[in-house]
């Protein structure tokens, strides 16, 4: 198969065997950091993905991602409200819920949570919290008129409650002393634990605890009110758009509000972070990259000769400049595939590879207090391995160009006059 001149030479410099071995070894090293360079840049920018894309499941999973409320924030009319909200383009689903914040006592132990009063049928369609309640718990044990609890696992291991147990919740509510004057009597309620759920985000984990919607009307004498409808979409992207037209067919002090108003600094900072670390660590590949030029100069300096005795047969510099950039950029094509392939196994494997780590340390990389979440898989995105790969390739040839250049440069008759 034909190949043109100066390719042939340049594949033929990087296969031929060198009497030169550290020349052999600078090759190796420069091959070598410009896979460690692709394996861990597309590592760390699969593991962010996977857990930014965590963190959104997580959060939307808890919240929803539109949120209709009244000034009030008591709104009357949910059933009515609710029909007209599933008119809307896009939305998949309504719920109504109650929330209020309040104290869960167990024996000795208090702790503060934010209860939420839901119906299961509706609620199983809105976020994903009913995909973690342990089995063979499900939401359609909070019966109303049982006084029944799902409760976060982290809260029910600080109250030590588990499923079959009850414990006591208490609420300040205003009421009326003998003397006229308005007092802070609590609200006492005895709840019956049937099942606990764990999202794997502390914030939820060890605060929120579900009862039935009905039985949190009573207790807090709303009646037929409600906070608000959550309301889930088949786009979350879409969320601004559907909000905007909720509002604007709402007739009456409405409050429309969705995710990205309450989360979008969150995940601002995390793409931010993402950016900054492929700047970063795209400069290990830079200096793999860039070790090519010590290379190829010494691949330069040891085929001086050859250089010349090519000049003379008739090779212009241009050609031999493409010779050492062919050669340079082989070796940087090599380096960028194994690492390409490493990096996707590496990715692919992390929700093994970290456990084990753990294990074998002692210790655990996410810890919930500091991060939120105990675990996190890595998630590959197919732009970034293709930005990673050309960036890799664009240096590796970018390294090459004053070697390249410097051959270019020989003197046929200098270099041989002592041969």
């Amino acid at each position: 198969m034909f190949k043109p001149l100066s390719a042939y030479i340049g594949l033929r410099y990087t296969r031929a065997k060198r009497d030169n071995h550290f020349v052999s070894f600078i090759s190796a090293a420069s091959v070598l950091g410009i896979v460690l360079g692709v394996v861990v840049l597309i590592t760390v920018l699969s593991v962010i993905n996977g857990y930014e894309q965590g963190m959104r499941d997580r959060y939307l999973g808890m919240l929803s991602h539109v949120t209709v409320s009244e000034a009030g924030w008591e709104l009357p009319d949910w059933r009515e409200r609710r029909e007209q909200v599933l008119k809307t383009p896009h939305v998949r689903a309504a719920a109504p819920f109650i929330e209020k914040q309040v104290m869960l006592k167990a024996g000795e132990k208090v702790r503060g949570s934010l209860l939420q009063g839901v119906l299961p049928e509706y609620e199983k369609e809105i976020g994903t919290v009913s995909r973690y309640i342990a089995p063979p718990a499900k939401f359609s044990d909070l019966k109303a008129g049982e006084y029944n609890m799902i409760l976060g696992e982290t809260l029910a291991k600080k109250l030590g409650v588990k499923v079959g147990d009850s414990l006591t919740l208490l609420s300040p509510r205003a009421d009326f002393s003998l003397d006229g004057g308005d007092a802070q009597l609590p609200l006492l309620k005895e709840f019956n634990v049937v099942g606990t759920f764990k999202v794997d985000m502390q914030q939820y984990d060890s605060t929120t605890a579900y009862v039935n919607l009905q039985d949190a009307a009573d207790l807090f004498e709303m009646g037929d009110l409600v906070t608000g409808l959550r309301v889930q979409l088949d786009d979350i992207y879409l969320a601004p758009q559907v909000t905007q037209q909720i509002a604007a067919q709402s007739s009456g002090d409405y409050i429309v509000t969705n995710w990205t108003m309450s989360n979008q600094n969150f995940f601002k900072a995390i793409q931010l972070q993402k950016t900054m670390l492929f700047f970063v660590l795209i400069l290990i590949i830079a200096i793999a990259a860039f070790n090519l030029v010590s290379t190829l100069i010494m691949v330069v300096t040891d085929k001086e000769s050859d250089i010349a005795i090519l000049r003379t047969l008739g090779m212009s510099p241009a050609q031999i400049m493409r010779v050492f950039i062919v050669q340079g950029s082989v070796l940087g094509l090599i380096g960028t595939v194994l690492g390409v392939l490493l990096g996707l196994w590496l990715a692919s494997n992390v929700g093994v590879i970290v456990p084990w780590l753990e294990q074998l340390f002692n210790t655990h990389f996410l810890q919930a207090e500091v991060h939120g979440i105990t675990h996190v898989d890595a998630k590959i995105e197919f732009l970034d391995v293709v930005l990673i790969a050309m960036s890799a390739l664009i240096l590796s040839v970018l390294a090459t160009l004053f070697p390249a250049w410097k051959a270019s440069r020989v003197q046929p008759a200098e270099s041989l006059r002592y041969e």
